[in-house]
């Protein structure tokens, strides 16, 4: 299994519709390195979903249900999309300036490659987001 955060824009897709459509196409995406993550993703994956923008805070956790597969809204064939699942909303946001401070996540593609949508993820860090998101000390 393999983890994975996936940033999205909350006024155009948030959290809480995944929760309420349960199963949702994860689309929209085109840099070339967040496709490459896609199409190594799994169905059983974890997926923490980031909320961009205002927010900037991971904020529930979604499955992988499908492979990738070519998205059926584009011509290109390069552009692939997966289907996800909602899990659980986080019981509390976990903020950027939170994981920025966390030396657990020093080296984390979030943190480097701030515009990367798609971003691999250690089970430790992943671990670390959900115990940070119960109010665990590190």
């Amino acid at each position: 299994m393999a983890f994975w955060l996936l940033k999205t824009e909350p006024s155009e897709f948030s959290f809480a519709e995944l929760l309420a459509q349960k199963k949702a196409v994860w689309d929209g995406v085109t840099n070339a390195l967040a496709l490459k993550h896609i199409r190594t993703m799994r169905p059983g994956d974890l997926a923490l979903i980031y909320h961009t923008g205002d927010e900037k805070a991971c904020v529930g956790i979604a499955e992988i249900v499908s492979p990738a597969y070519a998205d059926p809204k584009e011509t290109n064939p390069k552009i692939v999309v997966a289907d996800l699942k909602a899990k659980r909303k986080l019981l509390a946001p976990v903020n950027l300036a939170t994981i920025k401070a966390d030396p657990a996540f020093a080296g984390w593609d979030l943190l480097r490659i701030g515009r990367l949508s798609v971003v691999p993820t250690s089970e430790k860090m992943f671990r670390r987001i959900e115990n940070l998101a119960k109010g665990s000390p590190p």
